[in-house]
């Protein structure tokens, strides 16, 4: 049974098969007329009907042969004894002789099985193609009838009669170029967004052959079209955005306008993917250092890439720099590959307190000259000898930097203390330690005011040792221990008497020790400064923003602490401590550390008082060009119905001006609108409207003060009265 459907199937493929090869040759001479007669538009049109046609005509001729066929054809030729219908019958509803019947037929069929498919029709199929070819050939060979092009040509009489020319078929070929991988595409649109550099072909039909035709572009530039086969053809390159309209002799009935968009090739981009900062300090025995880059274009890149790479040797003045440069192989897609490399510190001679800076470049595929992307420089900065040996001493200094910020903690838990102690201690005693405590904040605020600018108040002079809390305060016992690192770090930031805070009193001990606080010695600590030819971390304008109103705390919580009140002074300390807290988290700008590049000296001029060639520092002032009151002109005269503008004056200003204008594309569509219609009042509105908006804008004056009411008057009045 199987067999007998593949069969069938067969048959049916046959007879759709033999109806698509009768059709198809008189699809192509109705197409080959319809784009004899109609042109392009009708053509296509006429050669989609014919296809879709055929396919439904075979579609049909071969849904006949369906089960009765099979029967019949079957019966005819023997092989099923007359028993074709048990074939197709429910084996269930058969009784047992035609059951046996069943089975002896199918076994017959098995071994001997007919034909089933129609033979092919040679002769016709020939025929047709003969006729179709023959019929397509002679419609599209047949001599062209001059009778229009000579009425045309004959005199204007005569062009006038007939009427306006009017464009029957328009097909745009736009061929990109190469590098992009684009398609040739053709569209009948005369309005496209194409690459720039692409090469386009127009091929216009109009209803009768006109003496000439061009295409006029808004520049004043003419590109002539040339009649082949009754096909008006030109072909140009396309660089910049551009309008144009079709142009013939006659004229044609619509002169519409048409935009050509020209999308420019952007240059690659390239993604750093690690490391993802673009600092990164590295650890210390680092030998190897990888890096992974992500590049993208709207057309491809190419697959080798060039990595940068720059050591740097020294510090301060004597800093050396060492280039050189890998070519790395991409992976994926050819729009956005992936770069990867390795670098192996000890071949590239990186020593401990070097910075290796590494850079991507790629390029991608534009011709002729190919455009260049480069990643941002990532750095990663090898610790130092001296940092290596201070590795142990890593805890401590943590514990140590902390105290900076935990001096406003202290303040709070002083005056917490003192809060607790009120009862017990005497009136003046209490206002005594409390002024104590803001002295205490006041020495803070300035110190922390000094990363600002601010200038110092004095050298603070520290309060009477009688009244500073003894060794046996609840505050001191509670962080003795916690600064014992304070003392070793600070070298005299702390009293005999465990307080939390120097004030203003040298450490005993051999040396100059560091000052607490100090904007050299804080800034080189949470700064991270260098010298000048050293990466530096500078605080961010948000960072300096929250440390002012840090201090602004500071400064309400010492007039409280002074005056005696500790309980008022607590809201802003736990303020300020807050907005330090935030300080200490803040980010930092790192910046990599370049070689000095200072212009040469001239020594024979040193102390020689020649003063040639020297001027004023200061820039000149460049007066403002004031717009051009032609262009003003014209707007106004846009304004009025009865008023006429030139024209040919703003297209010239517009093509002068192109550079420097919001869009100067549709200005200059909005004026060849315009002249095409020149009763057109919208035309006019839009006209006017670009212009305005091309116009430079008035500079901001200084608004002149109101005019004094009544009572102020009267004030003025006395004034100038008065002797």
């Amino acid at each position: 049974m199987k067999t007998l459907q593949q069969a069938w199937q067969r048959a049916r493929r046959r007879r759709a098969a033999i109806t698509v090869l009768l059709g198809l040759p008189w699809a192509l001479a109705a197409t080959a007329l319809a784009l004899r007669l109609s042109g392009f538009d009708i053509a296509c049109v006429v050669a989609t009907m014919a296809l879709l046609l055929i396919a439904a005509v075979a579609t049909t001729r071969a849904r006949q042969l369906d089960r009765h066929w099979l029967q019949r054809r079957l019966d005819a030729s023997g092989a099923s004894e007359d028993s074709a219908d048990l074939l197709f019958a429910d084996a269930g509803t058969l009784n047992p002789l035609q059951q046996r019947q069943r089975t002896h037929v199918l076994a017959a069929l098995e071994r001997n099985l007919p034909e089933l498919r129609p033979r092919w029709p040679r002769r016709a199929v020939a025929l047709c193609w003969i006729g179709g070819i023959a019929v397509a050939v002679l419609a599209l060979g047949w001599p062209h009838n001059a009778a229009p092009r000579t009425a045309a040509l004959a005199t204007p009489q005569s062009s006038a009669k007939a009427g306006p020319l009017r464009l029957q078929s328009t097909r745009l070929r736009i061929d990109a170029p190469a590098y992009t991988g684009q398609p040739t595409r053709t569209q009948n649109a005369l309005d496209a967004k194409v690459a720039a550099d692409s090469r386009l072909s127009w091929s216009l039909r109009f209803d009768r052959a006109p003496s000439k035709a061009w295409l006029q572009f808004h520049d004043d530039r003419r590109l002539p079209l040339r009649e082949h086969d009754g096909e008006w053809q030109a072909q140009d390159v396309v660089r910049t955005p551009v309008l144009y309209r079709v142009v013939s002799e006659p004229a044609l009935a619509e002169a519409r306008l048409h935009r050509l968009d020209v999308v420019a090739d952007r240059a690659p981009t390239v993604r750093v993917i690690d490391p993802a900062a673009s600092l990164v300090l590295g650890s210390p025995g680092q030998r190897q250092w990888t890096l992974r880059f992500e590049a993208s274009d709207d057309h491809g890149v190419l697959p080798q890439a060039t990595l940068s790479i720059t050591t740097t040797q020294g510090s301060g003045e004597n800093i050396t720099f060492v280039r050189r440069s890998v070519t790395l192989n991409g992976s994926g897609e050819s729009t956005a590959p992936r770069f990867a490399h390795t670098l192996d510190l000890a071949a590239l001679g990186a020593q401990p307190g070097n910075d290796v800076i590494a850079q991507l470049e790629v390029r991608d595929n534009h011709a002729p000259t190919a455009q260049v992307g480069r990643s941002s420089s990532v750095i990663l900065r090898l610790p130092s000898t001296e940092a290596v040996l201070g590795a142990e001493m890593e805890g401590r200094i943590k514990k140590t930097l902390p105290a900076y910020f935990r001096s406003q903690r202290q303040i709070i838990i002083d005056a917490e203390a003192l809060i607790r102690e009120r009862r017990g201690v005497a009136a003046d005693t209490f206002v005594k330690r409390s002024d104590a405590i803001g002295v205490d904040q006041r020495i803070l605020r300035l110190r922390y005011g000094q990363f600002l600018g601010e200038e110092s108040e004095g050298a603070p002079k520290p309060p009477p040792t009688s009244d500073l809390p003894t060794s046996d305060t609840p505050a001191a016992d509670t962080h003795d221990d916690e600064h014992e690192h304070d003392h070793e770090a600070q070298a005299g930031a702390h009293d005999e008497h465990g307080h939390g805070h120097d004030h203003g009193g040298a450490a005993g001990g051999s040396g100059t020790p560091p000052v607490f606080g100090s904007a050299t010695d804080v800034l080189s600590e949470y700064g991270h400064t260098h010298d000048h030819a050293e990466a530096a971390t500078l605080l961010d304008p948000q960072t300096r923003a929250t440390l002012k109103a840090a201090l602004d705390q500071m400064w309400s919580a010492e007039g409280e602490l002074r005056q005696g009140r500790p309980e008022q002074a607590l809201p802003f300390a736990y303020k300020a401590l807050a907005f330090i807290k935030q300080v200490q988290q803040a980010e930092r700008i790192y910046l990599a550390r370049v070689g000095p590049e200072l212009p040469p000296i001239d020594e024979s001029r040193r102390l020689s008082g020649d003063r040639a060639g020297l001027a004023s520092r200061e820039l000149p002032l460049t007066a403002r060009t004031p717009p051009d009151p032609a262009v003003i002109e014209a707007w106004q005269r846009l304004g009025d119905e009865s008023g006429t503008a030139d024209l040919d004056m703003l297209a010239t200003w517009q093509q002068r001006n192109s550079a420097f204008l919001p869009d100067a594309l549709d200005l200059a569509a909005a004026i060849e609108q315009l002249r095409i219609e020149p009763g057109c009042t919208e035309c006019r509105q839009r006209l006017r409207a670009q212009l305005w908006r091309a116009l430079q804008r008035p500079l901001p004056q200084v608004m002149r003060r109101s005019a004094a009411d009544a009572m102020g008057q009267r004030y003025l009045d006395a004034l100038e009265a008065q002797p």
